[in-house]
């Protein structure tokens, strides 16, 4: 069995000390969720407190992004080897990295070949525009960013991708379950294709956008969605605790009917 995960991506917001404030609001009721894996993503200044307080506990550490040189005259960046000291995880091809920073899906494809390289497992992140959602684009995107950034890389268990509708992220209007379903159903099958049948099917997909503790429920309870990456919701400390505590009763529940 998939086992579900929720990531808290927290994007550009917190201090330090902010960051220390909502992990300690968070931590106790975390812990005590199981079967579901627990994944923070903070910004880069904070990963190191956030670890600390992290220790002794099975909440994983994500950062939210990295360059695909291990080290070199990149002022500004932050390399996947100094990364592995700190986290497990870490989010790649975000569609804000895409827009607002150009990145491509051949420069996505070199992120995910280095994180592997250095022991980082991929929360790699698709979805289509609107105007390519409202044109009935989808497939076609969704493909060509599947291909171009898997290309070269051995199937493998480590990457977590993650369904994002970009019309979705941040405007408070999410897919619906059925949508995205259908969508992350295209995703394994396509995996499948590309890679093999076995791996396809054991494969995280989580979708992304919007994602609160009002609809997390009609999205994890169906079988296809196997958790979420949340933004705006994981900066609220109650409110991300019952989005995973939600993923874990549902997906208990659906796993014992099955």
């Amino acid at each position: 069995m998939r086992i579900p995960v929720i990531v808290g991506n927290w994007k550009m917001n917190t201090t330090v000390t902010e960051a220390e404030k909502l992990v300690h609001e968070m931590l106790v009721p975390l812990n005590n969720i199981s079967r579901v894996e627990k994944v923070l993503c903070p910004p880069f200044i904070s990963l190191p407190v956030v670890k600390n307080l992290l220790q002794g506990s099975d909440i994983k550490l994500g950062a939210q992004n990295m360059y695909f040189e291990t080290k070199g005259a990149y002022t500004g960046e932050i390399s996947p080897l100094m990364l592995s000291e700190l986290c497990e995880f870490v989010i790649l091809g975000h569609s804000e990295r895409r827009y607002y920073f150009g990145e491509s899906d051949e420069m996505v494809n070199k992120k995910i070949k280095a994180a592997l390289e250095n022991k980082l497992k991929p929360i790699f992140c698709i979805g289509e525009r609107l105007e390519e959602n409202e044109s009935g684009r989808t497939e076609k995107v969704i493909s060509r960013q599947l291909k171009k950034a898997l290309a070269g890389i051995e199937p493998t268990h480590d990457i977590v991708i993650a369904y994002e509708p970009v019309w979705a992220i941040g405007t408070g209007r999410a897919a619906n379950g059925k949508q995205a379903a259908a969508t992350i159903k295209f995703i394994r099958d396509f995996v499948a294709k590309l890679w093999n049948k076995n791996i396809a099917r054991d494969l995280r997909i989580l979708y992304g956008g919007s994602v609160t503790s009002g609809n997390i429920a009609e999205f994890v309870s169906l079988l296809e969605i196997d958790g979420a990456l949340v933004g705006g919701a994981s900066l609220k400390a109650g409110e991300f605790v019952s989005i995973v505590s939600q993923t874990a009763t549902i997906k208990k529940n659906t796993t014992s009917k099955r």
